[in-house]
């Protein structure tokens, strides 16, 4: 999968204009097959789409979290220990991992570890692009602008229609799938450590969250996305 400039083949590189444009370039189950920390940088810029009954919803992703499995004190999977609420994350890459939290926000992860080995990525932020009056509905935002519909994991999830039925789904499928996509020429990775984790000690600070520098619909206080650390 190609980032962007011209080595970009078989991906998305303007708005695709049917359902039929997205499955036909959709994820295959060999493009999760990368180590997370690669694969989380290179879902920036790739679409997330749900397709619901009203139509699709979806856009670009411009923010993710890594979590790095039984060592990393911030992640579901800390200790090794498997739950009924992160068992998809012990199961196989490319599959989706969907949670509450405070009991009423779902959050949206791309496993993204071997089977045995949970790792996951949190996807915090798209760059809304198709089906923005059904997210405005969605939300209850009649007047919301397209940058602030999907900032943030929860308000992602509602926006998109993402909820815990979607637990485990393949992300090749027909339903919830990611696109490759080029990101557009200029746009630069930038990281920082994770956030809302001060729980996890010495791995809080670790540089595991990554956005496109500079878009407008990156999430996270203004301070942590001035950073200038490239990724």
């Amino acid at each position: 999968m190609a980032l962007y400039g011209r080595g970009c083949v078989n991906v998305v590189t303007v708005r695709p204009t049917s359902l039929e444009t997205f499955l036909a370039k959709r994820f295959a189950p060999e493009d999760f097959h990368r180590p997370t920390l690669t694969l989380a940088r290179r879902l920036l810029g790739c679409w997330l789409i749900h397709r619901t009954a009203t139509g699709l919803c979806g856009g670009r992703i411009v923010e993710v979290e890594a979590y790095l499995g039984p060592h990393d004190r911030g992640s579901h999977s800390y200790g090794g220990r498997m739950t009924e609420r992160n068992r998809a994350m012990f199961g196989p890459k490319g599959h989706a991992y969907i949670y509450l939290i405070y009991g009423m926000y779902w959050c949206f992860n791309v496993v993204s570890g071997p089977i045995g080995k949970p790792q996951a990525i949190l996807v915090r932020a798209l760059e809304p692009v198709l089906g923005l009056d059904q997210m405005r509905e969605n939300l209850g935002a009649a007047h919301a602008s397209a940058h602030s519909l999907c900032r943030g994991p929860g308000k992602l999830c509602r926006a998109l229609g993402i909820t815990g039925e979607l637990y485990g789904e393949p992300l090749w499928g027909d339903r919830l799938f990611l696109v490759p996509a080029c990101r557009k020429r200029g746009e630069e990775i930038a990281a920082s450590a994770r956030i809302n984790i001060a729980y996890a000690g010495p791995d809080a600070t670790k540089p595991w969250r990554f956005f496109i520098r500079g878009n407008p619909c990156v999430s996270g206080p203004a301070s942590l996305n001035r950073q200038n650390r490239l990724a």
